[in-house]
């Protein structure tokens, strides 16, 4: 591929998995009401941390997904990729919008395990690739501690 073409497809993916978090982020409502009302668990962090580190998280997600694709050995990572993507599109939704605490932890359970799969494939592909999402799944680790925490203060 020609350095153009390469550098057009690094940028469609990472605005693409960018543009998935902040439509999300919009269609979840308001953050700051929910936060306010809500028993808070030990380890909470402020709430402004939390898009910092999704955009940074966005911007790996994109990135690891540009080196399968370029690496032309895709052998169905980029569907799982983007089976994740949707799931982690739909959590904030659900958790912030529907308030559905307990189905929200479902969901980031199976995001969660989608997350392990993107990585072990995106590994087999290319090392850096599922390396970079390492800490995506930390944090989805930590998120869903935090989930299940609020879940259970606030059932």
């Amino acid at each position: 591929m020609s350095e153009r073409k390469n550098l057009t497809n690094l940028l469609l993916f990472i605005v693409t998995a960018e543009l998935t978090g902040a439509l999300s982020a919009l269609l979840s409502g308001g953050f700051s009401d929910f936060y306010a009302q809500m028993k808070e668990p030990p380890l909470l962090p402020p709430s402004w941390l939390f898009p910092v580190v999704w955009t940074v998280l966005y911007a790996l997600m994109g990135f690891s997904a540009y080196l399968v694709y370029s690496s032309d050995k895709d052998s169905g990572c980029l569907k799982i990729y983007a089976a994740q993507l949707a799931v982690n599109f739909i959590w904030t939704i659900i958790f912030f919008r529907f308030r559905a605490l307990w189905l929200s932890f479902a969901v980031i359970i199976l995001l969660w395990i989608l997350i392990l799969a993107m990585i072990r494939c995106f590994y087999k592909i290319r090392k850096s690739a599922g390396l970079l999402n390492i800490p995506y799944l930390l944090w989805v680790s930590f998120a869903a501690y935090l989930t299940l925490s609020i879940a259970v203060l606030n059932s």
